[in-house]
């Protein structure tokens, strides 16, 4: 077994780079490759080197290596995996391989970053956690890839929140909205086919706004009633319309409500094909003290309302999180020149660097994507019972 790579870099000795194979170079490979790149050029994180690029095409991933500032590529992961001088794993691959990638690269000792969601079932995912907690004792870190939360302004939601600026939170409205599928000609891909992407929307998106939902609150979830809906359920094939439909297995949107632990309510509202909505992830979060506004179409601003101040004098006011004092904020530009969605991803990179750096767990964990994935598996249980409502446990999990 590969010896961890933190052994011989204790906490605030940073003498050898610690090497990164990335697993996968499409979309989110291309965003992880960008936030490697430039992470150190900002922030103060052990000094890292982009080792390998991996994938299947190898001159597909030969080309994106280098265009994105890997060293090498490869097409094996699991001989990257057993190299010496490999020491982060970061899994930017389809879903249904997370699992088999991640619990290998933790056995061989190497710390592991993961896109979310965890994985297509909740069985690999609990592999994928109970291999995260032995690896864990051995010093080798873990994190899901929820890349939201490293947006400044919902950082500084959450700190507003926990500081009770809100008062006691009643109800969170989240709607997730994208148009990519609008068309029903756009063709298959594997995110529409379930034995590849699990589920459509729900897994893909609404992911993202339930962990907005707890990772805001702190909270946990108690009941789930929800609802899916497939609008186009046939599109043309990989030889387009002359090469025939295929069946689209996975849902087009998703609804659901949320019950707290805190006695608050969640709407979670999640489409692909809600057009005019490129990637609109709105979050309302109303309490009896105040409310905060968020849309990611406008991720450098935050809307807050102050209802302790006299009735003449409330109103949301807009706040440009730009400032040093702003969450992540200090590494970037002077004030009022705005950040993008990229920055979430380097941001990301960050908090996993420092945490394998000082050995203290990395949120979100693998136990978070866990929880995570139990409501998504709720939401289809209650969409597959006429929107019954599922009880599920309620223990805030530690990060959340």
């Amino acid at each position: 077994m590969t010896t961890p790579a933190h052994t011989d870099q204790s906490p605030g000795s940073r003498q050898r780079p610690l090497g990164v194979a990335a697993i996968g170079y499409a979309f989110m490979g291309k965003a992880h490759s960008n936030a490697w790149r430039n992470v150190a050029s900002f922030f103060d994180v052990p000094a890292i080197e982009q080792k390998v690029l991996v994938g299947r095409d190898a001159g597909a991933v030969a080309e994106a290596a280098a265009k994105y500032g890997w060293a090498e590529s490869a097409t094996d992961w699991r001989s990257v995996i057993e190299r010496d001088d490999i020491h982060i794993i970061d899994i930017c691959a389809p879903g249904w391989m997370h699992a088999e990638i991640a619990i290998a690269a933790l056995e061989a000792g190497k710390h592991v970053l993961v896109e979310k969601p965890l994985a297509n079932t909740l069985g690999e995912a609990e592999l994928m956690v109970a291999a995260a907690a032995a690896a864990r004792s051995r010093g080798v870190q873990s994190m899901i890839g929820f890349n939201y939360r490293r947006v400044p302004a919902l950082a500084l939601a959450r700190e507003l929140i926990a500081e009770g600026r809100l008062g006691t939170v009643r109800h969170v409205r989240a709607a997730y909205l994208q148009d990519w599928l609008s068309d029903a000609e756009a063709p298959m891909t594997w995110r529409l086919r379930k034995e590849t992407a699990g589920s459509g929307a729900l897994g893909d998106i609404a992911s993202h706004a339930i962990d907005q939902v707890l990772y805001l609150l702190g909270d946990a979830v108690t009941e789930v009633s929800g609802r899916l809906h497939t609008f186009v359920t046939n599109r043309p094939g990989a030889g387009g319309p002359a090469g025939g439909l295929e069946d689209v297995t996975v849902d087009d949107a998703a609804w659901a409500t949320l019950t707290l632990a805190s006695g608050a309510i969640a709407s979670v509202e999640v489409s692909r094909v809600a057009t005019g909505q490129k990637n609109s992830l709105k979050l309302e979060i109303y309490g009896d003290k105040g409310t905060i506004l968020f849309d990611l179409e406008n991720l450098n601003e935050l809307g807050f309302l102050d209802a302790t101040l006299p009735v003449r004098e409330q109103g949301f006011r807009r706040i440009l999180v730009n400032e040093p004092e702003h969450p992540y904020m200090g590494a970037w530009w002077p004030q009022g020149h705005i950040i993008g969605w990229e920055h979430t991803f380097t941001h990301q990179i960050r908090d996993f660097l420092l945490a394998i750096e000082s050995g203290e767990a990395p949120s979100p964990s693998f136990e978070e994507g866990l929880n995570v994935q139990h409501i998504l598996a709720a939401v289809e249980e209650s969409a597959a019972a006429k929107s019954s409502i599922i009880q599920i446990s309620a223990t805030p999990l530690e990060g959340a």
